[in-house]
């Protein structure tokens, strides 16, 4: 299965959405990386295993489920997850990017990649559409808390 879409970060019609500079996203998606428990429900712990130069290698434990991924960086633009398909998990990749079409929008693109199978019928449709609208729901609420953490100024100097 493969599903993207976009949040609108800065809007300059919209008064009421305060605008966040390029950094603070960006030092949001690392506090994702770094403290995923934050913004992953039913995540209990995250041990990083490995860094090596912009990567990383964890290990991701939600209650007696164990999956491991490798986290890229392109500094100030992405974050790639790679997901290592387990029995009980389905693999694949998240690829969130940072765009800026002019200097005052912003966006965050997620894009999904999963061997989750393209559906054959209407219960497998309707399971797709569940799981996408899953993802969506979980990528308004990782904004929602970025822009929580970047205006009350509790983003870790640490991940700088």
């Amino acid at each position: 299965m493969n599903f993207e879409h976009l949040i609108q970060i800065n809007d300059p019609l919209n008064p009421l959405l305060d605008p966040l500079t390029r950094e603070q996203v960006w030092q949001g998606l690392l506090l994702r990386v770094e403290r995923p428990q934050l913004f992953v429900a039913g995540l209990d712990n995250c041990t990083i295993l490995k860094r090596e130069g912009d990567t990383l290698e964890r290990e991701l434990d939600y209650g007696v489920a164990t999956v491991r991924d490798r986290v890229t960086l392109t500094p100030t633009e992405r974050v790639r997850y790679e997901i290592a398909p387990t029995e009980a998990h389905v693999g694949g990749t998240l690829t969130m990017t940072i765009e800026a079409p002019d200097e005052l929008q912003l966006f965050l693109r997620f894009e999904y990649s999963t061997t989750l199978p393209e559906p054959s019928g209407t219960d497998e449709r309707q399971t797709l559409e569940i799981v996408k609208s899953a993802y969506r729901e979980a990528d308004i609420d990782t904004v929602r808390l970025i822009r929580q953490f970047a205006h009350t100024g509790d983003l870790p100097d640490a991940l700088h």
